[in-house]
């Protein structure tokens, strides 16, 4: 019988953003392939360092041993490598005993036609194509920073953090606050603070990691969300009524007005943090792990 997805939060990840591969991804850039081959084989038994998702992957899939009963997390390589120059990657995954055993090795070819086939809801890698590509085709996908120096990440929970706008909701208010200035954004929620917003490309992913703490007692949670947000009142409200239509109830948000993000995030100690800016990813970025969610088709 075969192994039934359909059931369980999938994650894909690219071997960049599970482990350090900066230095050979350089190598490739600048020495082509063959330079490349030849080196990942010759360090094929030397462990990668843990790269900026793993911390988040290897907490996620700490979850599957909570309940015996069912299996809740998957964890899918989803590689631009090949098989052969894969085997340093898998090597790695086998010395920080990761319960990783499904992978996609594509030959260099886009990764993103793959993603469905493995019923993917969350695909993180720093390929900046191959996030947007993910995007494009309705999936929730982020290209991932350089991991930060210092990590707050809680290690009893895992914390995730959501930006508002562009990322769980559309970018429709976004675009007037962009286009009209910050009067017209607020007085077009004022009047539409009852309507829900539409969905963003990470909101089905928040709605499966609520359906995922519901599997816990609310007290001992191993899964604690959070929206971090430049939205203040009264647009807070549109925020609140919206959650409550989709049947979210998120565990903490921040409606920061403009204010940075960073210090909120160190505090929450967030294993991942989404947003669609640079100008709060550069900073969220030094603090806690971050991903940069493109807009759709751009």
């Amino acid at each position: 019988m075969p192994f039934d997805l359909t059931d369980k939060l999938v994650i894909g990840i690219s071997s960049r953003a599970l482990f350090d591969l900066e230095f050979e991804n350089a190598l490739y850039e600048q020495e082509g392939v063959r330079a490349y081959t030849d080196y990942q084989r010759e360090h094929e038994d030397q462990p990668l360092a843990r790269g900026t998702a793993f911390p988040l992957v290897e907490a996620l899939l700490r979850l599957n041993t909570l309940l015996a009963e069912r299996q809740l997390v998957e964890v899918v390589l989803m590689s631009r490598n090949t098989p052969d120059t894969g085997m340093r990657v898998f090597n790695s995954i086998e010395h920080y005993a990761l319960p990783i055993t499904r992978a996609a090795f594509s030959g260099g070819q886009p990764i993103a036609a793959y993603l469905q086939s493995f019923k993917v809801d969350l695909f993180l890698s720093k390929s900046v194509d191959d996030v947007q590509a993910a995007v494009d085709a309705g999936l929730a996908a982020a290209t991932l920073y350089a991991p930060p120096d210092v990590s707050t990440a809680s290690p009893e929970q895992i914390r995730i953090a959501f930006d508002g706008d562009a990322v769980l909701f559309s970018p429709e208010s976004e675009r007037i606050f962009k286009e009209q200035g910050l009067e017209a954004f607020q007085a077009h929620e004022q009047a539409h603070r009852f309507d829900s917003m539409q969905e963003g490309p990470f909101a089905k992913l928040l709605i499966l990691l609520a359906r995922l703490q519901q599997q816990f007692p609310a007290e001992r949670c191993p899964v604690r969300i959070a929206i971090v947000t430049a939205r203040a009142s009264p647009a807070h409200a549109r925020v609140v009524n919206t959650l409550r239509a989709w049947g979210v109830s998120v565990d903490e948000a921040f409606f920061l007005g403009g204010v940075a993000k960073d210090a909120v995030l160190a505090a929450f100690g967030a294993h991942i943090f989404f947003d669609d800016q640079d100008v709060h990813l550069k900073t969220a970025s030094r603090v806690v792990p971050s991903g940069k969610v493109p807009y759709r088709g751009s």
